[in-house]
């Protein structure tokens, strides 16, 4: 489990796959929809509340690693990846599960230590091409 409650008080502090950056993360149930908020240095990131179930039962669905894929919103995901699904139009919200335009992408670097975390997933930390798997 994690440190902090996941509440904006009291959120979960976090560090990306390959412990490189700190960022801390909580739910937001009253936005509309509910969001999971990502605060990485002054910059804030938002995605579908949605996603940390979706992505487990994702994962679980998948049985087998999966490459994290982290890019930005205006490059293209590695097809196959977790950035990929976070994207896509078969996904269950339909396409991306960021919330603001310009600042929807980096699914794949931010959401999978918080599943790692929730105990949910594991993850590999390497310096980089990490991998998630449900567990």
């Amino acid at each position: 489990m994690t440190n902090g409650s996941g509440t904006r008080d009291d959120p979960w502090v976090l560090k990306t796959a390959p412990g490189s950056s700190e960022y801390r993360m909580w739910r937001d149930e009253a936005a509309d929809p509910p969001a999971l908020v990502c605060q990485v240095g002054s910059t804030q990131l938002k995605y579908h509340l949605r996603a940390i179930d979706d992505l487990h039962a994702m994962l679980k669905a998948h049985a087998d690693w999966m490459d994290l894929g982290a890019a930005d919103e205006g490059k293209d995901a590695k097809p196959g990846t977790v950035e990929a699904w976070g994207r896509d139009p078969s996904n269950p919200v339909g396409g991306w599960y960021g919330l603001r335009k310009g600042s929807r992408g980096r699914f794949g670097m931010y959401l999978p230590p918080l599943l790692e975390a929730l105990g949910l997933a594991e993850l590999t930390h390497e310096a980089k091409n990490n991998r998630v798997r449900a567990i």
